[in-house]
């Protein structure tokens, strides 16, 4: 009996250590648990650009894109209504980095293909990354028959390429910005004395204001814009609406294309003198293929 309770009591005793032990252990992994900072912008738009952000893999997203004529062109045009651009896209998530897309716009007629690529995110916890990173690239080509007036140019004199670092940061739950450096370049200028490439810098914010609703800014700035044309810097301001697997976007910008090469590059509208286009994004997302979700931050 006494050899009994002996061995109870041992068993007890070790028992008991590690269980502490483990307690320890599984506090300290807790501690050491770094989690994946999602949700910086709330689609893979932040208004007439790209986000940084990405879908998840197995994920088809169809996105239909609309710009109307200038608000100040009066009543006789409905203050732009009667006039309409779109874009149709397809975008689908070769993995939760990976994305491919193709797309054609009403505007010059232009069919555009990109690859974008999350090459880091923003991570919080143990091991935290203060930033998130999205590489871009994309090229068009504009299929409109007066293209150039008087020539028939080639299709390789038809196309544009353009290269897109998005930096981005979520501060907390209501603040996100981003800045994103973009280089095109253009096969054919639009006169001799215009740059074949073209540098800009854009910068872009997100606030939100309550669960499914937030308001955005965006603004790109051109170091070495075309030289043969009065051209402005893009604009935008907008509201994003998140709607289950809808995202609806309402804005107003001075760009009426909607591709990187046209906002950024051949925006010819003065924002501050009524040049404003109203426009709309609205997205939805097919989930083709289901994979398990990593461990994400509650911001």
């Amino acid at each position: 009996m006494r050899n009994f309770l002996s061995i109870i009591l041992i068993v007890t005793v070790v028992f008991n250590t590690f269980s502490q032990d483990l307690t320890a252990i599984l506090e300290q992994e807790a501690l050491d648990t770094t989690f994946l900072v999602a949700g910086t912008f709330n689609g893979t738009r932040l208004l007439n650009g790209h986000s940084v952000e990405t879908r998840k893999e197995g994920i088809l997203e169809f996105l239909i894109s609309h710009r109307f004529g200038r608000v100040n062109s009066g009543i006789d045009q409905f203050f732009g209504l009667d006039d309409s651009n779109i874009r149709f896209g397809l975008e689908y998530a070769l993995n939760d980095r990976l994305t491919l897309a193709v797309g054609r716009s009403s505007f010059e007629k232009t069919y555009d293909a990109y690859a974008k690529y999350r090459l880091l995110q923003q991570k919080s916890g143990e091991n935290p990354f203060p930033i998130g990173l999205t590489v871009l690239g994309t090229a068009t080509a504009k299929t409109i028959k007066d293209y150039l007036p008087g020539q028939k140019p080639s299709f390789s004199e038809r196309l544009t390429y353009t290269g897109q670092l998005l930096f981005a940061r979520k501060f907390n739950q209501n603040l996100s910005v981003q800045f994103a450096p973009t280089f095109i370049h253009f096969n054919t200028a639009p006169e001799s004395i215009d740059p074949n490439d073209i540098i800009s810098l854009g910068l872009g914010a997100r606030v939100k204001i309550s669960k499914r609703v937030s308001v955005n800014g965006e603004y790109y700035y051109n170091i070495n814009p075309f030289k043969s044309q009065e051209l402005r810097n893009s604009i935008a301001f907008g509201v994003d609406i998140e709607t289950g697997g809808h995202i609806f976007q309402l804005i107003l910008t001075n760009s009426v294309s909607m591709i990187e090469k046209g906002f950024l590059a051949e925006t010819a509208g003065d924002f501050l003198k009524g040049d404003i286009h109203f426009g709309f994004n609205i997205s939805r997302a097919f989930q083709i293929k289901k994979k398990n979700e990593p461990i994400t931050s509650k911001y």
